[in-house]
Formats: C-alpha cells, sequence, structure tokens
C-alpha cells in the first residue's frame, strides 16, 4: 500500500506520452524523407534513371560490313572475299588459358604473333566476349577441330569472309594487302570502325583506300542478363558494305612486265599518257600477298623482310635510281628554248670532254667519239660529249630550273602510298644538304643523269608522258575516275615558243629505235609503228679518271643499272613507260627488249579493240 502511495502515476503517463510523440515525430520526419526521395527519383530524375536501367539492360555490338572488291579495268577480280572460318575463345569459359593454347597447338598451326595479338585482345575485352585467336584455319584443321570439339570448351569456330587475291604475286605491290591491325594504327584512326573486325590495308591499294574499302560498322541491339551475358538481338542496323574499286591497272599487261623484268630486280611502269592511267606498275621480285593476310610466323616474316633482294620493297614508287642518258632528249630541248643551243648547232666529239684550268677529262661511252652531232645524232646516238657542253653553258641553275618543269626531282603524286620524290640538284639543295658550294664538274655530271640526280621509275614514266603529250601534265592515278583526261588545275602546261621543239623532241626520240645509229635500234626491227625512246645506262660506282669499266670483274651489285624510257605510238601516243633494270648492265640490251614487249602487248590489245588498225595480222 505504501509503494502505491509513492508512485506518480500521472507523470509517468506524461513521460510515456512524450516518449511516443518523439517516436512518432521522428516516424513521420522519415517517412516523409522517403516519399520525397522516391517522388524525385520517379518525377524528377525519371529519365535520366530510365536510360540507365535500359542501357544496363541493353548492349551495342558491332556487326562488321564486307570489305569491298578490287577490279582491274576491263573487270578482272584482283582482290575478293572467300568464305574461311576463324577460331575464336570466350575467354570465361576457360580455366586454364595457357594449357588449352597449348593443347590447340597440337591441333592446329598457332605462331608466337597469333598468340600475342590474341593475349593483347584479351586484355582488353570482357570475358565473356570471343576473341579471335586465329583468322583462317585450313579444312584439316576445321575438320580435327570438329572431331575434338569437347577437348575445347570455349573454344568456338566461326564463318567468316578471308580476303583473297587470285594473281598471287602479280600486282601484289599495287594492290597490298589486309593484316592484323596494330595499336599504333588503331590509334591513328576511329576505334568503333574497327570494332568488330581485326584487319586493315596495310600496303597499296588496301591501304591507300582503305576508308572506302571497310563499308560501315552496323549495330545490334543486344539484350542482355545483369551478368552482361547476351539473350536476344532486339534490333538490328545493318552495315554498309565497302564499296568495290575499278583501277585502271591493265592485269595483263602487268603480268607480262613482269614476265619481262624475269629474275631481274627493277621496275616497269606504264600510263596511259592522255589521262594519266597507270596500266602497269610492276616491281620484282614481288611476295605473294595471300600468305601476308593468312599469318606468317615471325621468323618467315623476318627472313622474308630481310632478304637481301627485297621482295617486300616498291622499286617503282620508292627505288630512286640515277636516271643516266634518259634525261638528254629534255635536256636537249631545255638547252633550245633557253637559247644555249640551236637544233642544227654541230659539237664535235672525239670521245673526250674537259673544262678550262681542270685536270679532270670526262669521257664519252663511245671511246673513239661521235664525230659531229647536233641535236636529234646527240639524243639518238646518245652523246655523252654533247651534252656535257650543253651543261656547261646552260649551267646547274637554269639545268635544275627546266628539268623541275618536267617533274624530276618531286614527286608524282600516285595515289598509292610511300612514294618517294627524287632528287634535281642545284647550288641551294648542296648547300641546304651537304653545306659545300657546287663545282663545275658536277654540273657536267648532271648533264647526263649522273652526280646528284635520282628520280623513281614512276617519275621518268611520268616526265616521259608529258614529252608524249607536248607539255601537257597529267597526274598518274589507279583509281578508275571518270573525266580524268584534262590536267589537275595545279599542273601547270609548259607552253613553249616554239611548237617545233617537241616534234624536235619526239623525232630525236624515234631515231633513237629507228634510226641506223640508234642505241634501241635492235628493238625496232619488224615493227609497223614508231616508238620514240631512249636509252639510259646508269653508274652505280665511281670510275677512276685512268680505269676503264669491266662488267666481268665487277660483283653483280656494282654493275650498271639499265634504263629505257618510251612513248609509241610516236604519232599518237597511247602508252608511255619507264623501265629500269639493277644492275642489269646496257640499257640498250636488257631494259629496251622489256619496253618492247610491254609495247607490243598493249599495242595488240588496242588493235583488238578496234583502237588502232595499222597493226600487222
Amino acid at each position: 500500500m505504501a509503494l502505491d502511495l509513492i508512485r506518480d502515476k500521472t507523470g509517468e503517463r506524461r513521460v510515456v506520452r512524450t516518449r511516443l510523440a518523439i517516436a512518432a515525430l521522428l516516424v513521420f520526419i522519415l517517412f516523409a524523407g522517403l516519399t520525397g526521395r522516391i517522388a524525385y527519383l520517379q518525377v524528377a530524375q525519371y529519365e535520366h534513371y530510365s536510360a540507365r536501367s535500359q542501357d544496363n539492360r541493353v548492349r551495342l555490338a558491332p556487326v562488321t560490313p564486307t570489305r569491298g572488291l578490287i577490279f582491274d579495268r576491263n573487270g578482272q577480280i584482283l582482290a575478293e572475299n572467300r568464305p574461311a572460318f576463324r577460331l575464336t575463345i570466350v575467354p570465361e569459359q576457360v580455366d586454364d588459358m595457357t594449357a588449352l593454347l597449348d593443347r590447340l597447338e597440337r591441333v592446329i598451326s598457332l605462331t608466337e604473333d597469333e598468340r600475342e595479338a590474341f593475349n593483347r585482345a584479351r586484355r582488353q575485352a570482357r570475358g565473356f566476349q570471343e576473341i579471335p585467336l586465329k583468322l583462317r584455319l585450313s579444312d584439316e584443321e576445321v575438320a580435327q577441330l570438329t572431331v575434338d570439339r569437347h577437348r575445347f570448351p570455349g573454344v568456338e569456330v566461326r564463318p567468316d569472309l578471308a580476303r583473297h587475291y587470285p594473281f598471287g604475286e602479280i600486282g601484289a605491290h599495287v594492290i597490298g594487302y589486309v593484316g592484323r591491325i596494330s595499336q599504333a594504327e588503331l590509334r591513328e584512326r576511329d576505334p568503333r570502325q574497327y570494332r568488330g573486325t581485326s584487319l586493315i590495308g596495310k600496303t597499296g591499294i588496301e591501304r591507300q583506300y582503305e576508308h572506302l574499302l571497310r563499308g560501315e560498322m552496323g549495330l545490334e541491339h543486344i539484350e542482355t542478363n545483369a551478368l552482361g551475358r547476351p539473350l536476344n538481338v532486339l534490333d538490328r542496323e545493318p552495315p554498309t558494305p565497302g564499296a568495290d574499286l575499278q583501277l585502271t591497272l591493265d592485269i595483263e599487261l602487268q603480268r607480262i612486265a613482269e614476265a619481262a623484268l624475269g629474275d631481274y630486280r627493277g621496275a616497269i611502269v606504264a600510263m596511259d599518257p592522255r589521262d594519266g592511267a597507270v596500266l602497269a606498275l610492276a616491281s620484282r621480285p614481288g611476295f605473294d600477298p595471300n600468305q601476308l593476310v593468312a599469318g606468317l610466323d615471325r621468323a618467315a616474316f623476318d627472313a622474308l623482310s630481310q632478304d637481301p633482294k627485297q621482295p617486300l620493297f616498291n622499286r617503282a614508287l620508292r627505288g630512286r635510281y640515277p636516271p643516266g642518258s634518259v634525261v638528254k632528249p629534255f635536256l636537249a630541248l631545255a638547252g633550245v628554248a633557253s637559247g644555249h643551243i640551236t637544233p642544227d648547232e654541230r659539237i664535235f666529239c672525239n670521245g673526250t670532254y674537259e673544262l678550262p684550268n681542270v685536270e679532270r677529262v670526262w669521257r664519252d661511252w663511245k671511246p673513239e667519239g661521235h664525230g659531229h652531232v647536233d641535236f636529234i645524232d646527240s639524243v639518238a646516238e646518245s652523246c655523252d660529249i654533247y651534252f656535257y657542253e650543253l651543261a656547261y653553258r646552260m649551267g646547274i641553275d637554269a639545268m635544275h630550273d627546266w628539268m623541275s618543269r618536267f617533274g624530276f626531282g618531286a614527286p608524282a603524286g600516285i595515289d598509292l602510298p610511300g612514294e618517294r620524290a627524287g632528287v634535281m640538284p642545284s647550288r641551294e639543295w648542296k648547300r641546304a644538304q651537304l653545306g659545300e658550294p657546287w663545282y663545275h664538274g658536277e654540273t657536267i655530271n648532271t648533264g647526263i643523269g649522273q652526280g646528284f640526280t635520282l628520280a623513281t621509275p614512276l617519275q621518268m614514266a611520268v616526265s616521259t608522258a608529258m614529252l608524249a603529250n607536248r607539255g601537257r601534265p597529267v597526274r598518274p592515278h589507279l583509281l578508275a575516275v571518270p573525266g580524268a583526261e584534262s590536267p589537275p588545275a595545279d599542273l601547270p602546261i609548259m607552253n613553249l615558243d616554239d611548237e617545233s621543239l617537241w616534234q624536235l623532241t619526239t623525232e630525236s626520240m624515234i631515231e633513237v629505235v629507228h634510226g641506223q645509229r640508234g642505241t634501241a635500234r635492235a628493238i625496232g626491227e619488224g615493227l609497223d609503228y614508231q616508238i620514240a625512246g631512249k636509252t639510259g645506262t646508269a653508274q652505280v660506282i665511281g670510275i677512276g679518271q685512268d680505269e676503264e669499266y669491266d662488267e666481268e670483274t665487277l660483283d653483280e651489285r656494282f654493275h650498271d643499272h639499265a634504263l629505257f624510257s618510251a612513248f609509241a605510238p610516236a604519232e599518237d601516243p597511247r602508252i608511255a613507260l619507264a623501265v629500269v633494270v639493277e644492275n642489269g648492265g646496257s640499257g640498250s640490251q636488257t631494259a629496251a627488249p622489256m619496253a618492247r614487249i610491254v609495247i607490243d602487248a598493249w599495242m595488240e590489245q588496242l588493235h583488238e579493240r578496234g583502237e588502232l588498225a595499222f597493226l600487222k595480222r
């Protein structure tokens, strides 16, 4: 009873009510905050989180386009896509990747490069994504993998299209090839365009027109689960196939040009002087691009790239050679046009030439000399003494100015990667390159295309086409471009006051082939059309003042280069070409017959198409 009297029931109820009120207030505040947050997320942030939710559920996957085909001028296919199989691996399905690769290597040929490329791609991809290991499987490898499928978890054999070059080595330097894209190449391009492929054009047309041949990547909207694995294709944006390209190249003429070079190292470039269309661009030795597409191991590729004959080197675009006597028609025309000599002036050639107050003696290729020669004789007989004197009169600066108008010393601008510029020396050039003054003796050497002068076979062909066009330049091109007959605006026409100079130059080159003393008269036999040409022989090593060139005692690497440039038919040119044969010796004996083979083949084609009616049947 005493305890009941002591307890304050009213106070206890007040404490309880206070606590309940505080608890209710806290609950209300928490509920209000939760309600407000839900409203914010559901209303204010609806679009943002809806999009994020959709992205987590739908993944975009690239769809690789079909690479465009490459054709020659007559519709012959030069690069195609053939059905093939590639090997891919899903990393998350593999417990021990190294062991799996070792087991695979006992069934298929697998190079170290392929393993390295796979491991690089694996580090950049998700575990559930298929990563290509081998881009091309043989039929035997496909059959073996199918039989042993249970032994290789995570390994898939997928149908694919593989690049193939039906003509193999023929035209390989022009067409080029495709190969695995490197990290450096990927950094230079839009990586989104290469998400679904591992191939890219490496050289030639394949590289030059990669942006046209590859097409545009397509997309698939793929529904995925919480782990990102694909469940279903919701939508598909098809890829745009790569463009098919038609070239000006004639693959049959290309085959003939490469066969004409035979086992020699060298190049032949043939083009239509009317529009700059390249008909053949041969470089020997060559290589089979199909081997590079399929993939060579490191040892095999190193052997190919380090071969002393340099089969991967495109001599037509990148080989720089002293043009030798090929420059003589250009220099003779320049000498007359600039007033340093007249067409009828006769210079006596006794086989030697000396400068005032200079001890050195320059010699003619013909020890006894040519006697008195004029413009036409000097070109037809390739008289060095005539051009020594003309070079001395003109001086190096005037020679540089005139020869540059014909494109010497500059790239021709062909639509292929890697072309190198030649060298047309001058006082300024030598001082800038070597820090030395120019000497008169160097002017004399330049007069016969030696010394510092260098040109590529392509540049020689283009300058010869300019002679055929009587000063109208054209830019060489391989992609068939409608309306390419007119010269580009940035290539000015060389106008001469006396139009007969072009005819005089042509007549001198006709005499080279058809004249009684022409240096290439041997190839003129049996022709029922006229070739305007010029032989050239360029020294590889210098010959001392009192020494004689003896080919039999020299290593083959030090033999003279053989050259020949020409256009035909002389009165209505349809082909202009240049031939360079490394260490081939005489231009008249080695290079000129090769040119005759190529020109004859093209004339026959024109006759069969009804474009020329004068050939004998």
